[in-house]
């Protein structure tokens, strides 16, 4: 057995067994995006949405085409602010979590 793995094939698979891990991974696309990182949030967010809902399952719940959505969760993707809203809301609902964003002074 190779002792490589390939890291996004770890995070679908913890994703997928572990429905904390998958939330923290939501939280984590979340908090990228409000900080200013969205190329991250949004490889992040794809790589949850493989472990999750799928692409197919993505676009049903959205009505958006699972290859539009393949693009916009790219590295040079860039959706919307209502697809965006779109996906993650469409994400938390899988998922069964509520998003709050609470504000934390800067050190």
């Amino acid at each position: 057995m190779d002792m490589i793995r390939d890291c996004k094939q770890t995070v679908v698979e913890r994703a997928q067994r572990d429905p904390e891990f998958a939330k923290a991974l939501l939280d984590e696309s979340s908090a990228l995006f409000l900080n200013g990182e969205p190329g991250a949030a949004r490889l992040s967010l794809r790589d949850l949405v493989n472990a999750t809902v799928g692409f197919e399952g993505l676009a049903a719940l959205t009505a958006k085409p699972s290859k539009s959505l393949h693009r916009m969760l790219s590295p040079s993707g860039n959706p919307s602010m209502d697809n965006l809203a779109a996906i993650f809301d469409a994400i938390r609902r899988n998922l069964g979590v509520a998003i709050e964003v609470q504000a934390v002074a800067a050190a």
